[in-house]
């Protein structure tokens, strides 16, 4: 595949190739730029960075057509960024896109998200990378107020880039009004786990995870959690490089306390 007078945008998602935020995201990419495609064979939600090293990956070339071509791989988000980087592409792509997710992927939840994954994989690659999500689990999710946003955020990171390890956290209400893009910072919170113990016919003890969201911080009005209650797209700017830098500088003091 050769793409050489429009941008060529990479997509994938962690919902599977049936997902409806899949078909939202090519009809607004296509009018971008030139769309491959790369996708997992089911869902792989909540898979965070796994990568397959247990069993071999296997590529199933769906479609081409002029401007868009369609691949789906039985491995998670990542291997997906992986597969279509080293083997399946001819040159590196302009930007890649992840989504658009059903169910949000804020504040804590970009660090267990398959989404968020798989842009994550893309700024390693020092490719300009933004994760999609609408707050809708609803199979009929409908993504008609959300396109303009992603047109317009998609857009400009084609055009300006992003900084070396820097990729997007967006998320976007399930709303008819939305006000607006409002660039955030993550919120700090956490999910508190419920785990529900039952029994199996043969007596066996299992368990379903479930539990709901904390927001320890809901009077902050500079995060993403804030903005997504109010009606905002919120944009988090994320980066690879985990350190803490002001504890960094703290600990770096007392580096002499550590020896041994």
């Amino acid at each position: 595949m050769k793409y050489k007078e429009k941008p060529l945008i990479l997509i994938t998602n962690d919902d599977g190739i049936k997902a409806g935020g899949l078909v939202a995201l090519v009809e607004v990419a296509k009018r971008i730029g030139d769309v491959v495609v790369v996708v997992p064979n089911e869902s792989y939600s909540a898979m965070s960075h796994a990568i397959t090293v247990k069993h071999p990956l296997y590529v199933k070339e769906i479609k081409q057509k002029k401007g868009v071509a369609l691949y789906k791989v039985n491995g998670t988000p990542v291997d997906c960024i992986k597969l279509a980087i080293n083997k399946l592409l001819d040159r590196t792509p302009d930007v890649v896109v992840s989504g658009i997710n059903h169910g949000s992927n804020s504040s804590v939840s970009i660090h267990y998200s398959g989404t968020m994954g798989a842009a994550r994989e893309g700024a390693i690659n020092g490719i300009p990378s933004v994760g999609f999500s609408l707050l809708s689990h609803s199979y009929d999710a409908d993504f008609t107020y959300a396109k303009p946003y992603i047109k317009k955020i998609l857009k400009h990171v084609i055009s300006n880039g992003l900084p070396i390890g820097t990729y997007l956290n967006v998320n976007i209400p399930d709303i008819k009004g939305l006000k607006d893009v409002k660039v955030c910072r993550q919120a700090r919170g956490k999910w508190v786990e419920e785990l529900i113990e039952r029994e199996d016919p043969r007596n066996r003890k299992y368990y379903w995870l479930t539990g709901y969201f904390k927001n320890f911080e809901p009077e902050a009005t500079d995060t993403d959690e804030w903005a997504l209650e109010h009606g905002f797209v919120s944009v988090v700017p994320c980066t690879i490089d985990t350190t803490d830098c002001k504890y960094y500088k703290e600990l770096k003091d007392k580096e002499d306390e550590l020896q041994v």
